[in-house]
């Protein structure tokens, strides 16, 4: 297959589907395009796929690059990024599965998306004001990190000059020069580890480090110092919630280390955002997010660690003040403007039973049933001690 073939196909996939968010190749079945959180296949000139055709696109698209083959055959799949002739960049990912190479590919925007037009809370105003330390984005593949990310540097390059180096595997958002001048590098084209693209990031004179995957320990060790030496660090890990950043990062260092690195986080650590995506009432997709603020309580937790009623759960969900919430407090809010389901707003619960009770309430308020209990036919003749009523003896 030629590049120009797969060129053509994608055109026609754009042609079908121009909103969609991604495109999957897989073989025995026909290539299929991802509409707000739903699959359907796009009626192209391929049947179900073959072996030989996935195989022959991820050639095309991997070209001769000697570490996308070394990453495929090691580790078993590859990120790269595609551009379109039509401008339309896409983030690549190549895996192996049972034998046979498939490929998805996720639309990117042409533009940085703006915080306004994300709806982004609004700590993430005041993130763009930081001028050192390190913020952490975090949740699972596909919950839009790197557009929450690309928002963040997109505001500080608007209001900012200052010097801004992204290192990212594969480079997403293309950021014009704005106040800011901002160089982004990509992972094994620019640069072979994220631990040493960290480490030559600080002799490039940067105010603003953006670093796509903190995979390690080494490069969570860079990441703390170039914070505590005046750099305000920008990282993303895949945990699914703010205490379980924190766990996760102290967790990289072996026992002997941890109280200097909890010090260390401690000292450093300004914001923590974990981010969850889900269907929104009348299609589409609505972001939830949890944000923890360093402030005293959470630096005594994350030097002492957790115990009892001392959690980051708790220190969160009372911290309205220091602009923090939990998912299940963003969650309530959401669907208190009819954005989610219910349903939606309990599987992503955090605190299931209680957010349970905290809908019921709004339901109530609503003037909805909330409980089938009271069409039942209630015993009582006998109370819970298993003695027959006041009433009934009087009787």
């Amino acid at each position: 297959m030629l590049r120009s073939h797969f060129d053509h196909l994608m055109g026609l996939a754009l042609a079908q589907a121009p909103s969609l968010s991604d495109t999957l190749f897989t073989v025995g079945k026909r290539v299929q395009a991802e509409l707000h959180g739903e699959l359907r296949d796009l009626d192209l000139p391929l049947g179900p796929l073959l072996a030989r055709q996935t195989e022959a696109m991820a050639q095309v698209l991997m070209g001769r690059s000697p570490r996308l083959y070394r990453d495929l055959m090691e580790r078993g799949s590859c990120d790269l990024s595609y551009e379109h002739p039509n401008k339309i960049r896409f983030r690549v990912n190549i895996f192996w599965q049972r034998g046979n190479l498939a490929l998805v590919l996720r639309q990117l925007s042409a533009q940085a998306p703006s915080m306004a037009q994300l709806g982004l809370p609004a700590p993430f105003g005041v993130m763009a004001k930081e001028k050192f330390g390190l913020i952490l984005v975090t949740g699972a593949t596909g919950t839009g990190k790197s557009t929450s990310l690309a928002a963040l540097i997109d505001e500080i390059n608007a209001t900012k000059a200052v010097h801004i180096v992204t290192l990212e595997d594969p480079v997403e958002y293309v950021h014009p020069h704005k106040r800011g001048t901002v160089n982004q590098r990509e992972l094994g084209q620019d640069f072979d580890t994220f631990a040493s693209g960290l480490r030559a990031a600080l002799r490039q004179a940067p105010k603003i480090i953006l670093v796509g995957e903190m995979r390690d320990r080494e490069t969570v060790e860079i990441a703390l110092q170039a914070a505590e030496t005046g750099h305000l660090v920008l990282g993303t890990l895949h945990t699914s919630d703010t205490g379980q950043t924190i766990n996760r990062v102290i967790g990289m260092f072996e026992a002997s280390e941890e109280q200097l690195i909890r010090q260390r986080l401690g000292a450093s650590l300004k914001y923590v955002v974990s981010q969850r995506l889900m269907s929104r009432v009348g299609g589409g997709r609505v972001a939830a997010f949890e944000i923890l603020r360093n402030n005293m309580q959470i630096r005594e937790i994350i030097q002492t660690g957790e115990s009892g009623e001392k959690t980051y759960y708790g220190a969160v969900e009372s911290g309205s003040t220091y602009g923090m919430f939990t998912f299940d407090q963003y969650l309530l809010a959401l669907y208190e403007k009819n954005l989610i389901e219910r349903d939606t707003a309990l599987a992503n619960a955090t605190d299931r039973a209680k957010l349970t009770l905290n809908i019921d309430q709004v339901r109530l308020s609503r003037g909805e049933k909330v409980s089938d209990l009271g069409a039942l036919k209630l015993d009582l003749d006998y109370n819970a001690s298993g003695k027959k009523s006041d009433e009934e003896d009087d009787a």
